[in-house]
């Protein structure tokens, strides 16, 4: 009888995990044609994948005490950097700030498209932003995230020949920054504050990042090469408020929208697994609602005034003010557009081939579009 049931159980398993494979099979996006210029983007690079864990610590600032959790006198990075394997050559650096709620895992299939075109790219994760965080993620501590960003940037080039795990060096004159959400808004606020930007930076991207508090005299101070990528079913972070505006205000700047993007659509876990959802961020607003304290938006007034380009409208969407109805775009879609973009992009302003770069801005500028219809891009006016 034990037996029976035994058997019984087993296949039920297994019927289990067949019937998800072929939902997965089933529900797979719809690929691009082979021939295609944005397949040619999708496609690995030439180098294989490295990846190293590792722990950086600032000994030089503290941790503040986060809702009863005790404080602590130094700030804990754990990190992942990806990178080339077998490239002796000088290679750009990206360092990427995750999102609210999140970890440094949450665009890892950028990260690794990027590390195999010979890209270190890095990511921590954040001492009080991320889901980690003793006491609960708290959006107070994005004023300290600018440091962490320069403070991870510095330990990232001093890494010696002993537990450096690429061969190559980093080129000092190509380091990048990418952010996802509250990391968007990171990854601005690093590369144009007046006081807290650092000037090593020389482009940045921000995925569905937070702008709505800055306006155009806020990016003044540097004119690198600026992108943003941001879905229009976006629930978290509005579209029109956030992401339309930015070819307006920000000189050198672009945006890539994607039709149908949601919010946690750009997140590493999406594809697959929020294939079968209608939209899928009411799940991300009610992880972010549980953890902010008072109106989303006061994480902007430490930062700054209007002297600083940095101003308040209590007219604008706050975070998931309102929610899309209509039907969200499969995330491997989404994702697809993000990794071809990102990469374009960056290959336009760092790749040392002339080429290469030409390449890169006509497939940014006009090739993505033309053979994915959910995607549009819109320069700087």
């Amino acid at each position: 009888m034990i037996r029976k049931i035994g058997i019984g159980i087993v296949g039920l398993i297994a019927v289990a995990m067949l019937s998800l494979g072929a939902i997965y099979i089933f529900t797979m996006p719809e690929s691009l044609p082979d021939d295609s210029e944005s397949q040619k983007w999708l496609q690995p690079g030439p180098y294989s994948v490295g990846s190293l864990e590792t722990v950086f610590i600032d000994n030089s600032r503290a941790t503040a005490e986060n809702r009863g959790a005790a404080g602590t006198p130094e700030r804990t990075f754990p990190t992942t950097i990806w990178y080339p394997e077998n490239s002796s050559e000088a290679l750009p650096l990206i360092l990427h700030s995750h999102g609210f709620t999140s970890s440094r895992s949450d665009l890892s299939y950028a990260a690794e498209h990027l590390a195999s075109y010979g890209y270190v790219f890095a990511a921590a994760d954040y001492p009080l932003t991320s889901g980690s965080a003793p006491g609960g993620p708290n959006a107070n501590d994005l004023l300290n995230q600018p440091a962490d960003v320069s403070f991870l940037i510095d330990s990232v080039l001093a890494l010696s020949t002993d537990n450096k795990p690429f061969d190559g060096e980093i080129d000092t004159s190509r380091i990048g920054l990418t952010g996802y959400s509250l990391g968007g808004l990171t990854t601005s606020i690093a590369t144009y504050h007046p006081r807290l930007r650092d000037p090593r930076i020389s482009a940045a991207a921000s995925i569905a990042g937070l702008s709505v508090g800055f306006v155009e005299s806020f990016y003044r101070s540097t004119d690198i090469p600026f992108l943003m990528i941001a879905g229009t079913l976006d629930a978290l972070v509005d579209f029109q408020a956030n992401a339309a505006v930015i070819p307006k205000r920000v000189r050198n700047s672009a945006l890539v929208s994607i039709e149908g993007g949601t919010h946690l659509g750009f997140s590493s876990l999406a594809d697959p697994l929020f294939r079968l959802m209608h939209h899928p961020d009411g799940l991300g607003c009610a992880a972010v609602l549980s953890n902010i304290d008072g109106d989303a938006n006061d994480a902007y007034i430490p930062l700054g005034s209007e002297r600083d380009g940095i101003v308040l409208d209590s007219s604008i969407p706050t975070v998931c003010e309102t929610m899309p109805t209509e039907k969200a775009l499969h995330p491997g879609r989404q994702h697809m557009v993000t990794q071809i973009a990102l990469l374009a992009f960056f290959e336009s302003v760092f790749s040392t081939d002339e080429l290469i770069r030409q390449q890169a801005k006509q497939q940014l500028q006009h090739s993505l579009s033309a053979e994915m219809p959910e995607a549009s891009y819109t320069e700087q006016i």
